[in-house]
């Protein structure tokens, strides 16, 4: 059960019956407190927010996840040097599910790419961890354009990235498997907590239902990208060199003794490595 909770977290986590009024923003407008909205989108009303000074960048939460339980630790780090927009997947937080269609990496790229187009965000860089890493590079092979560099963290590109027993799970997990933080995190704030089921079989799926990306479109990628990793991830060093090399302009940072589920959390390493990563002056 243990390992069926591990490896449900790497990959999946106020009823909203009027959207919040919506407030368009240059590329580099300059926000105090965050602002929240909700964009029409593909025929959804998709939660955002939007924290931080000029130069936008977007954060791209993990399967089953919210802004909070993906980013609440680093993002207050991150808004302190540039604009930051979170929002939260199609079916995940407050963002309300679109009827009976599953969880897609492609369907979330594209509604990635026309929330930028709503913001009047002509160009960012993208942040994803976990799924949301999968979901960036997505990004960057469909809407190269919105991209100027990306950070992606366990991006699982290829089913081999990941040890056998990770899919094996994903055929039969149950929601009872959903570990207790993302549970919460939906039921708090979803526009429909009774569909937490639903929500969990959605995440469960597109895992298990995981198609490998081609070597060749991987290398089509033209976007600086930054892979990161750690040593106890669910998805081991090795793949995370993999993807490193597949790359053409790619520089890779381990983190040590971190599992999955605390990379984001270690902040201090993690702000100094991306606002170097980030830094206009590097070009």
């Amino acid at each position: 059960m243990k390992l069926v909770l591990l490896l449900f977290a790497a990959a999946v986590v106020a009823t909203a019956s009027s959207p919040s009024s919506v407030i368009p923003m240059s590329d580099t407008l300059v926000s105090v407190p965050p602002r929240t909205g909700y964009a029409p989108v593909n025929g959804l009303q998709l939660y955002f927010e939007v924290h931080g000074p000029e130069r936008a960048g977007v954060l791209l939460h993990g399967g089953g996840d919210t802004i909070e339980t993906s980013f609440g630790r680093i993002l207050p780090a991150l808004a302190r040097e540039r604009q930051v927009i979170a929002f939260e997947q199609r079916g995940f937080g407050h963002t309300a599910d679109k009827g009976d269609r599953p969880f897609g990496f492609a369907d979330s790229a594209d509604d990635t790419a026309a929330l930028l187009e709503y913001l009047h965000v002509k160009q960012a860089d993208l942040f994803g961890f976990s799924n949301g890493g999968s979901i960036a590079l997505q990004v960057a092979m469909r809407h190269s354009a919105v991209v100027r560099r990306l950070i992606v963290c366990t991006a699982v590109m290829k089913r081999a990235w990941v040890p056998a027993p990770f899919w094996e799970a994903m055929k039969t997990a149950q929601p009872d498997s959903m570990p207790a933080p993302l549970r919460e995190a939906y039921l708090k704030v979803a526009p429909h907590p009774e569909n937490l089921e639903v929500f969990f079989y959605k995440c469960r799926n597109r895992m298990r239902d995981f198609q490998d990306v081609p070597d060749e479109a991987i290398r089509d990628i033209q976007a600086r990208t930054l892979v990161l990793g750690s040593d106890r991830d669910v998805m081991p060093p090795e793949s995370a060199v993999a993807l490193f090399r597949l790359l053409p302009h790619a520089q890779l940072a381990i983190l040590p003794g971190v599992s999955h589920m605390e990379i984001t959390a270690e902040t201090g390493v993690l702000a100094t490595i991306i606002t170097k990563f980030l830094d206009p002056r590097e070009g």
